[in-house]
């Protein structure tokens, strides 16, 4: 199996393991085919999209992302685009998902970017897609970040057996 292929298998199978019944983020292969080159990932969290009728944000909760490992992925970053609207000064006709990619960050990396910056825990307004979001944010930053959820789950604690009781009276032996 060739390097890239090996990677599209590591990241399917992290993303398998990580969100595998997640309560806030669903992820499926775009296409057939295993390891896929294409994700569809569907992000219950709060956002944000513009009403035209109100001429301000409002609350959204439901955003869909594909994501497409090209042919030249992990050397480069993947080409991550939003499905759904959203009213994010780093979302355009592309998720900017930073101007500095390394190729050891794994695809869960970047769903959980992508997760964060939906929920305005990450922005940058100093490198725009959508200029008047960022003037947006920028004004209100105290209303920010619309959402809080931690998309990473949380590490399972696993206890080995039972702490024995500590005791000053037991004699050790050596042999």
């Amino acid at each position: 199996m060739n390097p890239r292929l090996m990677r599209l298998s590591a990241d399917w199978q992290k993303i398998r393991n990580e969100f595998s019944g997640h309560p806030f983020v669903k992820v499926e292969p775009a296409a057939p085919g295993i390891p896929p080159e294409r994700y569809i990932v569907t992000f219950n969290l709060p956002g944000l999209v513009w009403d035209s009728t109100r001429n301000a944000p409002v609350a959204a909760r439901q955003h869909v992302a594909e994501i497409y490992l090209h042919a030249d992925y992990p050397r480069e970053k993947p080409k991550c685009v939003l499905k759904t609207p959203i009213w994010h000064p780093n979302f355009g006709s592309f998720i900017c998902i930073g101007d500095h990619w390394a190729a050891g960050e794994t695809l869960v990396d970047v769903i959980v970017q992508i997760g964060d910056m939906i929920q305005y825990k990450t922005y940058n307004p100093k490198s725009p897609l959508n200029a008047a979001a960022a003037r947006w944010a920028v004004q209100n930053r105290n209303m920010l970040p619309v959402g809080n959820i931690n998309i990473l789950q949380p590490e399972v604690a696993i206890t080995l057996g039972a702490a024995a009781p500590a005791r000053d009276d037991l004699e050790i032996q050596l042999f």
